[in-house]
């Protein structure tokens, strides 16, 4: 059974890159991602589907500046969540168009300034393989004050899950629900020793420092941290940080063409 997603949940991402070959060497080395161009040879831009095991893994996009991982919220009618949206407050960056016979999508920035997107699916529901070695884990968004999160909670009717220090579970009302009644019917059992309502996590929040430029932040499940970190440094990334706590051993990096990523080993204790 394919995975969907229900409005309000992160579906899908892909990197807007100055050039799709350095990134498709790049991240198919890293996580073992092969790649299929989706657009006519002879279109000005690239946009490529990376799967993992032949699943969909998300994709690599043309991109003028900086290279970027978006990161997409499901939506059942874009064109009427992209005006409600600016309504509150957001700001149009790609308004509302087809992406081909896949689905629908519009981009927008938070009153805040982070940069997100919007897809209606239609042929390409969304990431299909998640939460193991080279596949998306979650996506975080790194704000300047708790108030920011407002804009979301609102729109979106997320709700959420303090932690500490400051950071929170983002949680969509139902979802766990969803995915026990479609892809993950033993999605409870699993996560009995989980926190209440932790099976309707789709993504997470914390704050960050002035230096730092509200924005949505991509994760990845890795293996091994050090020894794909240390391959991420042999095919041209620059590692920002690694960090370690009692459930995960991390490090954000920034592939050969700047764009930041985190990739997460997950190591409950007695591993």
């Amino acid at each position: 059974m394919n995975r969907t997603y229900p409005q309000g949940v992160t579906c899908w991402i892909d990197v807007s890159t100055p050039d799709v070959t350095v990134a498709t060497e790049f991240y198919g080395r890293l996580f073992g991602w092969t790649f299929e161009d989706v657009l006519p040879a002879d279109a000005p831009d690239r946009y490529v589907i990376a799967t993992l095991n032949g699943r969909d893994a998300g994709a690599i996009g043309s991109g003028d500046g900086t290279a970027t991982w978006n990161t997409y919220i499901a939506v059942d009618d874009v064109d009427a969540t992209t005006a409600a949206l600016i309504a509150a407050g957001a700001s149009l960056l790609i308004e509302p168009q087809d992406a081909g016979p896949g689905g629908r999508l519009a981009a927008l920035a938070d009153p805040a300034g982070a940069v997100f997107r919007l897809w209606q699916a239609r042929r390409r529901l969304g990431v299909q393989a998640v939460n193991e070695p080279g596949a998306w884990n979650f996506s975080d968004l790194r704000l300047r004050q708790p108030a920011d999160l407002d804009f979301y909670l609102q729109a979106f009717g997320w709700l959420t899950s303090p932690q500490e220090p400051w950071s929170t579970m983002i949680r969509v009302p139902g979802y766990g629900d969803h995915l026990e009644a479609t892809v993950d019917p033993d999605i409870r059992m699993r996560q009995a020793a989980a926190p209440e309502g932790f099976e309707d996590v789709i993504g997470g929040a914390l704050l960050v420092g002035p230096e730092e430029q509200p924005h949505w932040h991509v994760t990845f499940t890795v293996a091994d941290r050090d020894r794909d970190t240390d391959l991420a440094e042999r095919l041209g990334a620059t590692v920002v940080r690694t960090a370690e706590n009692p459930w995960t051993k991390t490090a954000e990096l920034r592939d050969p063409q700047g764009a930041a990523f985190t990739i997460s080993q997950f190591t409950p204790p007695g591993t």
